[in-house]
């Protein structure tokens, strides 16, 4: 499978917290995905506020991706004004700012791949090219 995979808050809390429902199946996932995965700041963000109440939480978020669990990409002038956009957009629902920094780097990429517990919403999402989000692990 080739591209790069867009790496989801509820993913990753879920990689890190062994009392989350999906951590065996994720961790499973994950140690047998061979390719690129990718972040942004945002989401780096939103999961160190939940892992706030487990010992170290906040820490083994960042380890991961100072070890190289991930890449993480900073936003630019360019795609925070797509994000804002974005949010916009999809105000109904409301999409929030880890979201919009994940479909911007999807464009930017070129993927449609997502590692995510939040398949509602990405359902509904879609590049500037009205791709749609392709879910892995898949059910």
């Amino acid at each position: 499978m080739a591209g790069e995979l867009l790496l989801d808050t509820g993913a990753l809390v879920s990689l890190l917290d062994r009392s989350q429902n999906n951590h065996r199946k994720f961790v499973q996932f994950f140690a047998g995905w061979d390719g690129p995965v990718v972040s942004t700041e945002a989401v780096l963000t939103e999961a160190t506020h939940l892992l706030g109440g487990l010992h170290a939480g906040r820490q083994a978020c960042v380890d991961f991706f100072l070890s190289g669990g991930a890449l993480l990409v900073p936003a630019t002038t360019a795609s925070l004004r797509r994000s804002r956009e974005l949010l916009g957009q999809y105000s109904d629902l409301p999409m929030d700012y880890a979201d919009a920094t994940l479909v911007v780097l999807a464009e930017e990429l070129g993927t449609n791949l997502v590692f995510t517990t939040d398949r509602r919403d990405f359902a509904v999402y879609r590049t500037r090219t009205r791709r749609s989000f392709e879910f892995l692990p898949r059910h």
